[in-house]
């Protein structure tokens, strides 16, 4: 079998692909892992006559409709991609043309099968991120029809979740039988073995709870949450630390003692990647109370690392974490009330926390790890050879 795959960046290196998460290349990476020939038809280009036109746009549109523009589903972008794919097509020998979202593949015309792997459809991410909140009619227009376009042309539509799986065939209407869920895996490049990963749990200690927050954006990430949590744990006598990764934390009071706060940490290098791994290693949970999400790969990351995760029921984080299995996710209401009796519930009998903390191990060897996700794949795409 052998893939075009597309994407608008440089998949081949984990720099070209820092957009999302590194994502794309690790998406390349998987498929690769099962004898599957790609060839990489990014990056896609912009010519500078198009980015002055989308600068003019953004102003404009701000200016005089007071409305946000974005560039992604703009029709002259994406038929110009069209067009470059098509010329590489041409000296390929591809059998399938395969997209990580669906940008590339909305306009493009082959006698190829064409399939792609997204983590939300537009319907999912409007009005639910800030960033594509008051966006202007015509980006709205223009997000819509190019997710349906991009449904109607591909014979295989993976979503990273069943929250985006079900807007593609409620909202779009696209036909359920060519909609499929995998998961993505856990952006790792050192595997850690079993007995490792249990002796970390056994280390950790019992005496303070130690939680996690990763994430840029404090607000919408719900840092907010986060500390609120740590702080009532601290009052309620169970001796909290919060460590903030990402972000600075934005309170409206002196940072007390229970914080610590070390910034942006960046993944593009090993000491960058070792830093992270070691405080996920060392931390009772991953606590991430967002308030609009996708699928974060980071819960993926923590579960190999054998740290249950903390959320909120929004997006596709129900498909990634499963309740006393690898986590707890709650309501966005009461989640502070019932975070905290969950943690101190946990801790009253530790032992409960060793097997949650084992089975959330588990959860990323079974379903939540890029061979398992590409291999799963890899089965999806052979239907389409035949």
């Amino acid at each position: 079998m052998k893939l075009a795959y597309v994407t608008t960046y440089d998949s081949t290196t984990l720099t070209g692909s820092h957009e999302w998460s590194g994502s794309g290349y690790y998406i390349a990476q998987s498929l690769k892992f099962q004898g599957i020939d790609i060839d990489h038809l990014g990056p896609l280009t912009d010519p500078p006559l198009f980015k002055a036109i989308r600068k003019l746009k953004r102003h404009y549109y701000e200016l005089v409709y007071q409305k946000h523009y974005e560039k992604n589903p703009d029709p002259q972008r994406l038929k110009n991609y069209a067009h470059q794919i098509t010329r590489k097509l041409a000296q390929q020998k591809a059998q399938i043309v395969f997209s990580a979202t669906v940008e590339p593949i909305a306009y493009l015309e082959c006698d190829l099968p064409i399939a792609f792997w997204a983590d939300a459809t537009f319907a999912n991410l409007v009005d639910f991120y800030p960033q594509y909140s008051n966006l202007h009619p015509n980006v709205v227009y223009n997000w819509h029809n190019m997710e349906k376009l991009a449904l109607e042309k591909c014979q295989l539509a993976i979503y990273s979740s069943d929250w985006a799986a079900q807007s593609a065939i409620n909202f779009y209407q696209a036909d359920s039988n060519k909609v499929k869920v995998v998961p993505f895996g856990a952006n790792i490049n050192n595997e850690l073995n079993f007995t490792q990963i249990k002796d970390a749990i056994a280390n950790r200690p019992t005496d303070i709870c130690k939680l996690l927050f990763i994430g840029v954006e404090w607000i919408r990430k719900g840092g907010d949450i986060a500390y609120s949590i740590a702080k009532q744990l601290n009052q309620q006598g169970l001796k909290t630390e919060l460590t903030i990764v990402g972000c600075q934390p934005q309170i409206d009071e002196p940072i007390p003692k229970f914080i610590k706060s070390l910034g942006f940490i960046s993944k593009s290098t090993n000491e960058g990647k070792e830093k992270i791994q070691k405080l996920i290693l060392d931390s009772h949970f991953l606590i991430l109370p967002t308030r609009a999400d996708c699928t974060p790969i980071v819960f993926c990351e923590a579960n190999y690392l054998g740290v249950p995760c903390l959320s909120t029921k929004v997006g596709g984080i129900p498909t990634i974490i499963h309740n006393d299995i690898n986590g707890k996710l709650f309501n966005q209401d009461t989640q502070i009330n019932d975070c905290c009796d969950y943690i101190t519930n946990i801790f009253a009998d530790y032992s409960n926390y060793i097997n949650l903390a084992l089975s959330a191990f588990y959860e990323y060897n079974s379903r939540l790890n890029w061979s398992i996700a590409g291999a799963t794949v890899k089965q999806l795409l052979a239907e389409l050879e035949k």
